[in-house]
């Protein structure tokens, strides 16, 4: 009996030990760990389509404690991150293809090192808006693209053309050496080899300004009109002899009202400095005018001096069925300063008189001493 109660007291004393060998709740069979890490390992690129070349990367794997991406871009701190379990991290990427390393680390402290291929593509940018703005010879531009990174500007006026850079947000400016008809090409850039573009055909003209000749193609004639049916266009010469062979004259068409007349805003004020005779030829296409009166009213002086209305003169047609010339000079007017400079000029034709539908053609305005 004494023998059995010592065996039973090795026994319990064997099992005490036995069980004490392990710390409780830990499982030393670790290979299980190896083995989910290993075969479940995956990755996922979640790529940005708005071409800002984010990439999110998120590594995933049962039992992994941390993993560390090397993005295949960028150095030092830039080029790699540690990523907590379920989480991701997200990098920049230019156009192009990578590799991406993820290095996992197991709670058992085993790594496993898996690469992978990444290719960054930018799509083309969509919705190509552009603005253009002339004055004369300048053009200014601005544009709006959605994925947009950037543009260039082609201006079209010279051979093997290196494009302007544009930045988003901003407006370039250009100025042409001559006038003429122009495609501007704006080329939305993505960022990658992906591009949009729009061009536009343009007509740079010359300011309008003394000399007055109707023939320059690339000059805008503005001759507005007011008095009820008055009417100004630029039309061919109905008589190409004599004192005027240009092809193209001015058509001036008298209005119902007695004041009715014609108002141009140069781009060129007429300046008093070069001289101060205005000379015209003049078509009287009926005798029964001969003797009716051309005015010329020059308006708008820089700095307001002369006032509107000072600066009149009124000159008759002395002929009919040929261009002669008219001189108006304003050397004699008083109240005009030396230098002086107006940026509207005014014409009435047999002005405080009826006769509405009365034509006379006129050409070649030029300042002169």
């Amino acid at each position: 009996m004494k023998n059995k109660n010592i065996n039973y007291v090795f026994l319990l004393l064997l099992f005490v030990a036995v069980s004490c060998s392990k710390k409780d709740g830990i499982n030393q069979d670790t290979s299980s760990l190896t083995n989910v890490a290993s075969s479940n390992l995956t990755k996922i690129f979640d790529i940005s389509a708005d071409n800002s070349g984010n990439v999110k990367i998120t590594p995933l794997g049962e039992g992994i404690s941390s993993s560390t991406v090397s993005f295949g871009h960028g150095t030092g701190a830039a080029g790699s991150a540690v990523v907590a379990p379920g989480a991701n991290v997200t990098h920049s990427y230019p156009e192009g293809s990578y590799t991406v390393t993820i290095v996992s680390k197991d709670l058992a402290g085993h790594e496993l090192t898996t690469s992978y291929p990444l290719k960054v593509t930018y799509v083309a940018p969509t919705n190509l808006s552009v603005n253009l703005s002339q004055t004369a010879h300048n053009l200014k531009v601005s544009a709006t693209a959605t994925y947009a990174a950037s543009f260039l500007v082609y201006y079209g006026d010279v051979a093997n053309e290196v494009g302007t850079p544009m930045a988003l947000g901003a407006t370039v400016s250009h100025d042409y050496a001559t006038s003429g008809n122009y495609n501007v090409r704006v080329v939305a850039l993505s960022g990658g080899v992906a591009t949009s573009e729009k061009i536009t055909a343009i007509k740079v003209t010359d300011p309008f300004g003394f000399p007055i000749t109707f023939d320059n193609a690339f000059v805008s004639y503005f001759f507005g009109t007011f008095g009820d049916n008055q009417a100004f266009t630029t039309v061919a010469n109905p008589s190409a002899t004599g004192l005027n062979t240009s092809a193209s004259v001015g058509k001036f068409v008298k209005g119902f009202q007695g004041w009715s007349g014609t108002y141009s805003p140069m781009d060129l004020p007429i300046d008093f400095a070069t001289g101060k005779k205005i000379k015209v030829l003049v078509y009287n296409p009926s005798a029964a005018q001969i003797g009716q009166k051309l005015n010329i009213e020059l308006e708008w002086a820089v700095g307001g001096t002369p006032s509107n209305g000072v600066a009149v003169l009124k000159m008759p047609l002395t002929t009919s069925g040929a261009w002669e010339e008219l001189v108006f000079d304003y050397s004699g007017i008083s109240g005009i300063p030396a230098g002086t400079k107006f940026t509207q000029l005014v014409l009435r034709f047999n002005d405080s008189f009826d006769g509405a539908g009365a034509i006379v053609y006129v050409d070649n305005f030029r300042l002169t001493n």
